[in-house]
């Protein structure tokens, strides 16, 4: 179907009680539409025009994505340890295509994407070399926009994607390593895990579907990592509701030998599948670490939504100082931190990215991918992007980025610094993606723990003490670790007791 793209060798089976199980895909896999099975959406383009978006260029490594098949289980591996797996167009050229040939086989029952090594599931896009192709000028620069409109149309391939996709965070996973499984409908975190969307720090905004899914995250929280790339470690990845799931990195092995056993009936729907699939993940899970707290919770949560609720930098600015004030000494620091790390970060993209946030809870997945193209065009023609990349990590040795304007005290309020950003450009074409699927909440978000907005529904019946409401969610998650804790903790802080002993919502 797509002849040009080059199918990697496999690679020995993980598990040994199924080592020698595995087949390598020697040439394009077979597919059969079933009609039952027959995608929903419609594709937007023909195959012809799909070959020569994903056709074969200069400079493509031949291995830097392995492709496996166990039984039902298919396997998506980003191949480059040592760049810590980072996306460059080499490897959207190679798995988008993979998983339009999976999505129609009624062989591939479960889609697992992960990285190879220790260190990272996908530590972001390859931001040297666009920065460096932005230096020659229009041309370089329209090369990496046409990189962020491949990116992005294999991010929304993800998000609509009509078969179970399972992604491993296991490790780094920041910038467009999140855009590879944030949209997943299960999201595999381990201690190993790093996540954040470190965009300000390079003069650029949180993209790769940030604009839908960081405004969805409880209360300020979503714009917090926004605004100051702040990191989410380990089990903590989990509490926040960026991954649904949370295993130890040693069951990873036997958990994709388990996932290659599982058969579906044909009548079942994608929701059922998905069940099936989160049933199985918690039958490796071996608890929580109880020397992690939660790290989004408590005092200093409720100061992230008191801060960065505000809809203008210099009142976040504000806030920030009057909670350095604060009798919490933790949360005095935290906010003495956070105005540092703020003035840090690129101004513009600051601004650009309170603005995205504040905007982008109301595009629908599409529009979400079609609006950020555009932006991240206009951040390729900006100063601070590639300034910020150089400055970080390709001038040595490393120094300070120059941005301009220099500080968030020089951009005044008239200025309107973002709006630009949010303007429709002539000069860039709209992203054509590879399907008309569109929403506006992820259709399988049910899989994770119980969201702080879900609680707030129960609590708002008046009827359950604070014990009755946990008791409530821990049977509707059947038992789902991390349920007891989350809600706990929501309760702790959003709730008082009445005279009567039940739970009572505080705004």
């Amino acid at each position: 179907m797509f002849s040009t793209v080059i199918i990697s060798r496999a690679r020995p089976a993980a598990s040994a009680a199924c080592r020698g199980c595995r087949v390598s895909f020697a040439m394009p896999l077979r597919a059969k539409i079933l009609s039952q099975h027959a995608p929903k959406h419609r594709a937007l383009m023909s195959t012809q025009s799909m070959a020569e978006i994903f056709r074969e260029v200069p400079g493509d490594e031949p291995e830097d994505v392995l492709f496996n098949s166990l039984y039902g289980l298919r396997t998506i591996e980003l191949n480059r340890p040592a760049q810590l797996n980072s996306l460059n167009g080499s490897m959207a050229r190679k798995i988008a295509p993979r998983l339009l040939e999976w999505q129609k086989s009624d062989m591939a029952n479960v889609i697992v994407m992960k990285g190879a090594g220790e260190k990272a599931f996908c530590a972001g896009g390859d931001v040297k070399a666009l920065a460096q192709a932005n230096e020659t000028g229009p041309e370089g620069q329209k090369r990496s926009t046409d990189y962020f409109a491949l990116e992005y149309k294999l991010d929304h391939l993800i998000a609509t994607y009509e078969k179970p996709y399972v992604a491993f965070m296991d490790g780094i996973t920041m910038g467009g390593g999140v855009g590879l499984s944030v949209h997943a409908p299960i999201r595999i975190a381990t201690e190993r895990t790093l996540f954040a969307m470190p965009e300000t720090t390079i003069g650029f905004f949180p993209d790769v579907g940030a604009s839908f899914f960081l405004p969805r995250m409880a209360g300020a929280t979503g714009t917090y990592l926004a605004l100051t790339s702040d990191r989410l470690k380990g089990v903590n990845v989990f509490y926040s509701g960026v991954a649904t799931h949370y295993l130890h990195s040693t069951s990873l092995p036997n958990l994709e030998s388990r996932l290659a056993e599982l058969r579906f009936k044909d009548s079942d729907p994608l929701t059922r599948r998905l069940e099936i699939i989160s049933s199985t993940i918690e039958e490796f899970s071996t608890g929580l670490p109880h020397d992690q707290p939660m790290q989004l919770a408590g005092e200093l949560r409720s100061a992230i939504d008191r801060c960065f609720s505000h809809d203008n930098v210099p009142a976040i600015i504000k806030a920030l100082e009057q909670e350095t004030k604060a009798e919490n000494s933790t949360v005095g620091q935290w906010a003495e931190k956070t105005i540092k790390t703020l003035h840090e970060r690129s101004p513009t993209a600051v601004h650009v990215s309170l603005r995205q946030m504040q905007i982008g809870r109301k595009w629908s997945i599409a529009e979400t991918f079609r609006r950020e193209h555009q932006i991240a065009a206009k951040f390729m023609r900006h100063h601070d992007f590639t300034e910020g990349v150089s400055a970080l990590l390709i001038r040595k040795p490393r120094g300070t980025p120059q941005w301009q304007p220099p500080s968030l005290e020089a951009i005044k309020p008239e200025d309107n610094v973002s709006e630009p950003f949010f303007q429709e450009s002539k000069d860039t074409d709209k992203l054509a993606l590879l399907n008309d699927s569109d929403f506006r909440e992820y259709p399988n978000n049910h899989l994770g723990l119980p969201s702080e907005h879900y609680v707030e529904r129960v609590v708002m019946e008046g009827t359950m003490s604070r014990g009755e409401v946990v008791k409530h969610f821990i049977e509707k998650k059947k038992g789902k670790q991390g349920v007891k804790e989350v809600v706990e903790e929501v309760l702790s802080r959003k709730t008082i007791v009445n005279d009567n002993g039940k739970a009572v919502w505080q705004y």
